[in-house]
């Protein structure tokens, strides 16, 4: 489309190529952890190295999240993330439970503003706070930082690494991106 000559006889060069989006419309994706950066979005201008910022949703796609000024309820500004998904389909008290559990959680004292510290108390502290409340709920075993990260987020974050980086080197070398009208749902 972008050279306006016929796709036609063009060999698989020329062919359109498919690849599926690793983020997702974090608002759409009830009870996940989700990660973007904290300014921008990952594919307008994410350099790799700024600051992310991590929330919880309800059932609803609303976002859970703590900063410097305490617990926010999103409805807006996670429309492009990674999306790790919490609750199993066959979890069924669960799936139930999960709203009362995550706003009873949010609004206890551990989550006042003051309380906020950058490196040592911040978003991820409180989103992995609530997974393992409610893995010791269910009697299961807590997960650490290093454990978490590397069992759900770092697989989730080198997909888009690379997905980012060939977004990157397209757009730079003008090549014609389109979102695909079900890849338009799905983010």
């Amino acid at each position: 489309p972008a050279c306006g000559r016929p796709l036609r006889g063009a060999g698989l060069p020329a062919a359109p190529l498919r690849l599926p989006s690793p983020f997702r419309h974090g608002h759409r994706q009830p009870r996940a952890f989700l990660l973007r950066p904290t300014a921008g979005t990952f594919l307008g201008g994410y350099d790799g190295k700024s600051d992310l910022h991590v929330g919880i949703t309800n059932s609803h796609g609303v976002v859970y999240n703590y900063n410097e000024e305490g617990i926010h309820r999103a409805e807006t500004g996670w429309e492009q993330c990674i999306s790790i998904p919490l609750v199993q389909p066959d979890m069924f008290g669960l799936l139930q439970e999960w709203d009362k559990l995550l706003e009873e959680f949010s609004v206890g004292e551990a989550w006042l503003p003051h309380r906020y510290e950058e490196h040592d108390y911040n978003c991820y502290t409180y989103a992995l706070a609530f997974i393992n409340s409610v893995l010791a709920a269910q009697g299961k075993q807590q997960m650490s930082k290093s454990e978490f990260t590397e069992k759900f987020v770092i697989p989730q974050t080198k997909k888009a690494s690379k997905y980012i980086t060939l977004h990157q080197e397209l757009t730079a070398n003008e090549f014609y991106i389109v979102p695909l009208p079900d890849q338009e749902k799905q983010c």
